[in-house]
């Protein structure tokens, strides 16, 4: 089909969520895909997308970005260190150069901008309170695309993403490492989103994203870490992780595996409605069951 009389989409950071994304999209856009690795350029083509070469950390290398599209899907990660998102400011300041025809713009963030909750619930509306660098990233990248969204008539909805898993992004090493997990006292809440349920709300966001909002994409269920842990292990019949408490485990994982398990928060739905699809996995467990019945 030909797609060049179609509107634009640009991609930035098209990895697993930006593809399955894209597939939906190519039916009725002209999808574009930026990358700093030409080896993917096969299989964007073959895809359907477009690439166009580019590094965000390399401000001269995006000045093709200038004018592509209507529509950008930002799902490039910060750098590596910093309090600020780099990357998100080079992509800005390339896009308000010249005439723009950027009219939508769909951020994907996290949930680790709320900070450690102690288990108490969080909405969108809750103060951001980010107490890892990641997490501050984050918020910078946010706080520039709120301001530089309204500055230029650019509808910002940012999706805050929480963990994600699929079929290949379950926690299968870290269970056949026997590496423990926290006491049931102790232990924080982890909340999910399914690879396939985000692709499809990144979809529907470019349709009816409200300018200016924030949505919290994950699937509003309520588990803690260790249990989701038992929970894939019965599935797939290996032993459940051994509980030890914080003094003890804390000595035993890595510092950025630590960061994730020292906060703990439920994270609540309320604006995902706004969206109008609904998830096909409401939770981890629906999921592990078409697991259990397509082995």
């Amino acid at each position: 089909m030909q797609s060049f009389g179609l509107p634009r989409i640009l991609i930035i950071g098209c990895g697993d969520i930006g593809v399955r994304a894209a597939k939906q999209l190519c039916r009725h856009y002209r999808v574009f895909a930026l990358t700093s690795q030409q080896s993917r350029f096969p299989e964007f083509r073959k895809l359907g997308i477009t690439p166009i070469f580019g590094d965000l950390d390399q401000p001269a290398s995006l000045w093709r970005l200038s004018g592509l599209a209507q529509t950008i899907i930002h799902l490039a990660p910060p750098q590596n260190s910093g309090d600020r998102d780099s990357r998100t400011r080079n992509l800005t300041r390339i896009l308000a150069q010249g005439p723009s025809c950027v009219r939508r713009l769909i951020y994907v963030s996290t949930t680790g901008v709320y900070g450690d909750h102690k288990g108490g619930r969080v909405s969108e509306i809750t103060p951001v309170n980010p107490q890892s660098e990641r997490a501050k990233r984050r918020v910078d990248a946010e706080r520039v695309l709120r301001l530089w969204g309204p500055a230029h008539q650019v509808a910002v909805t940012i999706l805050r993403v929480p963990g994600i898993y699929a079929a290949d992004r379950l926690p299968i090493d870290r269970l056949q490492a026997k590496t423990p997990a926290l006491l049931p006292s102790e232990d924080a809440y982890s909340n999910h989103i399914q690879s396939d349920d985000l692709a499809a709300l990144v979809c529907a966001a470019v349709y009816h994203g409200k300018p200016q909002r924030v949505i919290n994409a994950c699937d509003g269920n309520e588990t803690k870490m260790g249990d989701y842990f038992d929970e894939v292990a019965d599935t797939f019949g290996l032993a459940r992780p051994v509980r030890l408490p914080a003094v003890e485990l804390q000595k035993l994982v890595s510092p950025m595996l630590w960061s994730f398990m020292r906060e703990s928060r439920r994270v609540t739905n309320t604006r995902l409605p706004e969206l109008k699809t609904p998830l096909r996995y409401p939770s981890v467990a629906v999921f592990l069951k078409t697991i259990s019945k397509n082995p």
